[in-house]
């Protein structure tokens, strides 16, 4: 006969067992890309590095840190994910919670963030709709981290070119001792042509020096009705202007290049544009791919850009995926190895 304490031992053990402990509902695991695998070459990847919806991608490192930051999404006006090795990702908070004055509230459309790093401080020149005149714009904001938060304390938006139906896509760029903004004008939205413009940045990067230089246009095929997205790099000892072009919920989406004299141009577009481009000749299909930005990782460069979720039907989803592959260089022109759907060598 068990004796009573032995009982009383048994039922705690068992009640204890089926009690268990609730699970953690802030600690839910961040889609990203499909984990890292180790071969004897070293570890590789598939694309998409980060599976939500996660549009028109920057990414700038500090440290050992990767800080990604993205168009508004899940509720949050800059979207931000962090990493060590560009393949997993977490998500973070809002980069920049609070809105400028200048800012629309009820439809603020916070788009492609970009972020420069200066002397400490980092500036995020982002897009949003002005409330006076109901064009999109572009402003400026500041933060001693690079995760934020970033704060604009302007009273206007920093261009904001109204006649040619507003500005989006900033994307500043250093060259020396000297900076820039590039730009579009939001012609698409009521049928003017789209150009890519470039501009003098005072050295804080608040402000802008002298008048804006138009480097290329919406005059190719392959364009359709805009250009936008542009992405300025000197590699070789020359500029390379990276945009894309093209209606962005479509496969006709894609990115080109044009070459530069001089950051102020002039530019010539490539013969072999577009370089990257929907693959429909094969599963599992890429849509869209564009909104770049370059990076690099010891000698090698890499294009990060979005492309559409694809849903089991084949079709095309409402969400756009990160995406990262190679860019190498090829007798002074750029070759970009993607979009890539197979295992490859993470950086």
């Amino acid at each position: 006969m068990k004796k009573p304490w032995m009982i009383l031992l048994l039922l705690f053990l068992l009640l204890g067992g089926c009690s268990g402990r609730k699970p953690d509902q802030t600690s839910a695991p961040t889609p990203t890309g499909e984990t890292e695998q180790v071969t004897p070459a070293g570890p590789v990847f598939k694309n998409p590095v980060l599976r939500t919806n996660f549009p028109d991608p920057f990414l700038l490192q500090v440290g050992d840190t990767w800080y990604a930051f993205a168009t508004n999404g899940s509720g949050k006006n800059v979207q931000l994910a962090t990493s060590t090795n560009l393949i997993q990702w977490s998500l973070k908070s809002d980069a920049m919670p609070a809105l400028a004055k200048w800012v629309q509230l009820n439809r603020s459309d916070v788009w492609a963030p970009e972020v420069l790093e200066l002397e400490g401080t980092f500036l995020l020149y982002y897009t949003a709709r002005d409330a006076a005149s109901g064009k999109q714009c572009v402003g400026v904001t500041v933060s001693e981290q690079p995760g934020g938060k970033y704060l604009d304390p302007h009273e206007a938006p920093l261009v904001c070119q109204t006649d040619q139906g507003g500005t989006i896509d900033a994307s500043p760029f250093r060259d020396g001792d000297k900076l820039y903004l590039l730009y579009k004008n939001d012609g698409n939205c009521c049928g003017f042509p789209t150009y890519l413009y470039i501009q003098e940045l005072t050295p804080d990067g608040l402000g802008l020096v002298g008048e804006p230089v138009a480097l290329i246009r919406n005059d190719q095929r392959w364009e359709g009705q805009v250009i936008e997205a542009p992405t300025l790099v000197n590699r070789l000892g020359k500029y390379y202007l990276f945009y894309s072009a093209n209606s962005y919920a479509g496969h006709e989406y894609a990115v080109g290049y044009a070459l530069c004299e001089t950051p102020l141009g002039p530019c010539e577009k490539a013969a072999e544009n577009p370089i990257l481009s929907s693959r429909l000749d094969e599963q599992p299909f890429v849509i869209g791919p564009g909104h770049q930005t370059i990076i690099t990782v010891g000698d090698q460069d890499w294009l990060v850009y979005h492309a559409w979720d694809i849903l089991p039907s084949g079709t095309r989803g409402d969400s756009r995926y990160m995406w990262l592959d190679r860019l190498d260089w090829s007798s002074g022109k750029p070759v970009i190895l993607g979009p890539t759907t197979d295992s490859q060598p993470a950086p």
